[in-house]
């Protein structure tokens, strides 16, 4: 039985689909590296290096989608899907920081399920952020935050799907509600401590007056 124009077929197809593969696979790669790289930026307060980081992340991961999009089986394999939610974690998570507007999927040109449990793990990177405010006693700021994360639970809590759909969303948002919880009462603790000393020196400031009278 001749079948080499079988075999022609399927191996012309399935060397299209392996190097459409290998190339895909490395560009998420390298989108990863650089949403990471972005976040690192984000925290130590460089806004330039931050958004050349997401800019070059976005066209790399733009870069993938394009290679990837005619093999609907290789493009849905995972892997770009976890460079588009790295991404939208590093954007969320710059947006935070700098109090902008958090971006919508069709501004990053990423997928549902990949934004919903990328906004998720930058709550992570949001209580990072909060641990430092702390430090710099900005409690009003660390308040402010723990309400967008508080704001971004209840959203990701809200949209009760199949995780075939969403990709393990409910995963990610038990992580949040931890992540939440914990925050919370850091940041409980510190504004009570605060409120402690201010009222001890008031008071002190007090009696040190009386005594000024007094003498």
């Amino acid at each position: 039985m001749e079948l080499k124009h079988i075999f022609e077929t399927v191996h012309g197809a399935l060397e299209d689909e392996n190097a459409a593969r290998e190339k895909g696979l490395g560009l998420a790669r390298n989108g990863i590296r650089l949403s990471a790289n972005s976040i690192r930026a984000a925290h130590r307060g460089d806004r330039e290096e931050c958004h050349r980081l997401l800019a070059e992340a976005k066209e790399i991961i733009s870069r993938a989608q394009e290679v990837l999009g005619p093999h609907p089986r290789i493009y849905h394999a995972g892997f770009l899907q976890d460079a588009e939610k790295e991404y939208t974690e590093a954007c969320a998570t710059a947006a935070m920081i700098e109090g902008d507007p958090l971006p919508m999927p069709d501004e990053l040109g990423v997928g549902v399920a990949p934004y919903l449990n990328g906004l998720g793990e930058a709550v992570g990177e949001m209580r990072r952020h909060v641990l430092d405010l702390m430090r710099h006693n900005r409690l009003e700021r660390g308040e402010e935050l723990l309400g967008t994360m508080d704001d971004i639970y209840y959203l990701l809590a809200s949209l009760d799907y199949p995780d075939a759909i969403t990709r393990g969303l409910r995963r990610t948002n038990d992580m949040v509600r931890g992540v939440l919880e914990r925050t919370r009462g850091d940041l409980t603790a510190a504004i009570r401590r605060d409120s402690l000393e201010k009222t001890i020196k008031e008071l002190e400031e007090k009696l040190a007056g009386r005594d000024e009278q007094e003498r």
